[in-house]
């Protein structure tokens, strides 16, 4: 580690204890301490600055505060350096005694808080619940003038953050106060009035920016617009978007996929490929995520002509096939029940790292039991048992897959299998457990999944209804009164499922009373 000969003084175990230091070579770090001790190297105030520094940054604080301790153990008066670094630190995990007490020091000696640290006592006062204090922190440097627009900046951030958006305004307002603030609160408080879902304030702020000889610059126009798109407000944001191009300030296509994407979720699919097409006409390339929405919203719809235009555009360009396109081309060709072109995409699927995703899966299980294909389905339902990966759907697809081939024991198997995984939980699977019991006549099995199902709060449809009445005619309830039954369920729901559940219970009691 030392060279042999040569005697080494403070300055030079300093800087090879900040060299490994900053490499993690903590150990390394300890025996140059027990060397300067074996030396009689005394540590001067930078020896334990570095030190503190270098623990703060690997989270051991407790080994901090002790090296703060032994430099004033050892008459060495720590610097405005010492206590501006053990102080972020404090603060940064919400260690408030501890720096209130240094605060109280360096008031004591006349040092500065820097305004990095300032704004993050700020948040640890807001991050501990002491509203007030965090204020009244913030009032102390904003009336001494020391602040610049970082620093209002960051406190507007730390309250606007946790929801204090009044708190966030009056700083906003201090600001005002000393003078014209910059882009940067303004951005700031956009962001703050965006978390908490003021979206209206937001566009005001944005529109009187003028107003103080500021102008709205890319993250302003960004945050705004990627607010609206994501609160449903499509409309309002294209407005923004309008004025962002105008101004130059749209650099790639990520503002405009944020509003196409806000206009497919609401199914206004034309809005989306206008603003799509004005994207491209102002020269923007579309990237695969912008391809990607509209096909899918292309498959959503069962649109086939309109997936594939957009897929083919998208080959064109020279960008590849992804595992979210592909996805939703399966979901596509699933609707339409197109099984070589989903086999096609299943496979490409398979060769992509991140693999098939369960819902294409399911939807390849689904496609394979319309055709009765019993060993492709089970190939894909055994890989994703294997990887834990099956759900309800998976298991409720092969309950039909079985089912329909006439393999009930199979079936019986899957029905048993969901039950014990937990994994009757919606409508769907219900009725088609449901549906298997009916049908082999498995009365007693039938009515304990109905009753499991109404106290899971699932509600019973037509073809619930139809199951439990085809097991109630098995045993000998009369068409006729099984028609009455399900009238007086979709006259009177409540009363209705009542008179279902006695009869139910009736029935059962008669067959399995003397067992």
């Amino acid at each position: 580690m030392l060279r042999v000969g040569i005697v080494p003084n403070t300055v030079t175990f300093n800087t090879m204890i900040h060299m490994f230091g900053n490499h993690g070579r903590l150990e390394e770090v300890a025996l140059l301490m027990q060397k300067m001790e074996q030396l009689r190297c005394v540590p001067d105030t930078r020896t334990y600055n570095i030190l503190i520094s270098l623990h703060v940054k690997h989270d051991n604080i407790i080994v901090a505060k002790g090296y703060f301790k032994k430099m004033q153990e050892a008459s060495l008066e720590p610097d405005v350096v010492s206590y501006r670094t053990l102080l972020y630190a404090f603060s940064t995990r919400r260690m408030v005694s501890e720096a209130e007490e240094l605060v109280k020091e360096m008031n004591e000696r006349g040092y500065e808080i820097d305004e990095f640290t300032q704004s993050s006592i700020t948040r640890m006062y807001i991050e501990s619940g002491m509203l007030e204090k965090s204020w009244l922190w913030f009032y102390r440097f904003h009336i001494r003038g020391k602040m610049s627009p970082e620093c209002y900046a960051a406190n507007i951030d730390a309250f606007g953050e946790r929801g204090h958006v009044l708190e966030a305004e009056k700083v906003f307002e201090s600001c005002r106060e000393r003078r014209n603030p910059t882009v940067l609160e303004f951005n700031v408080m956009i962001k703050a009035y965006g978390i908490n879902k003021m979206h209206d304030e937001a566009c005001r702020l944005i529109d009187s920016m003028d107003e103080h000889g500021v102008y709205p610059d890319e993250c302003s126009y960004n945050s705004l617009v990627q607010m609206l798109a994501s609160a449903d407000i499509p409309q309002k944001a294209a407005f923004y978007l309008t004025k962002m191009q105008e101004s130059g300030l749209v650099s790639d296509c990520v503002p405009y996929c944020a509003v196409i994407s806000s206009f497919v979720k609401l199914g206004q699919l034309e809005m989306a490929v206008r603003l799509f097409e004005e994207m491209v006409r102002f020269g923007l390339k579309p990237d695969v995520v912008a391809y990607g929405v509209l096909i899918n919203a292309y498959a959503d719809v069962g649109n086939i002509e309109g997936a594939l235009r957009y897929v083919n555009e998208m080959k064109e360009t020279g960008l590849a096939m992804n595992g979210v396109i592909c996805n939703s081309l399966i979901k596509l060709y699933k609707k339409v029940g197109c099984l070589k072109n989903a086999e096609e995409v299943y496979y490409m699927l398979q060769r992509l790292d991140a693999g098939p995703d369960v819902y294409s899966s399911n939807c390849m299980i689904d496609l394979y039991t319309e055709r009765s294909m019993l060993k492709p389905a089970e190939e894909i339902f055994e890989k994703l048992r294997r990887n834990r990966n099956a759900n309800e759907f998976s298991y409720a697809m092969m309950l039909c897959m079985y089912k329909k081939i006439g393999s009930f024991d199979e079936a019986f198997k899957i029905a048993k299998q969901m039950r014990e995984l937990g994994l009757l939980t919606d409508l769907l699977s219900y009725n088609h457990v449901l549906g298997l019991y009916a049908l082999d006549g498995r009365f007693n099995e039938a009515v304990t999944i109905f009753n499991e199902m109404i106290k899971s709060g699932v509600e019973p449809t037509d073809l619930t209804f139809k199951s439990l009445g085809v097991v109630l005619m098995k045993r000998g309830v009369s068409k006729k009164a099984v028609k009455n039954l399900e009238i007086m369920w979709r006259n009177d729901y409540e009363s209705g499922l009542e008179v279902w559940l006695a009869t139910l219970d009736s029935v059962n009691s008669m067959v399995y009373g003397d067992e």
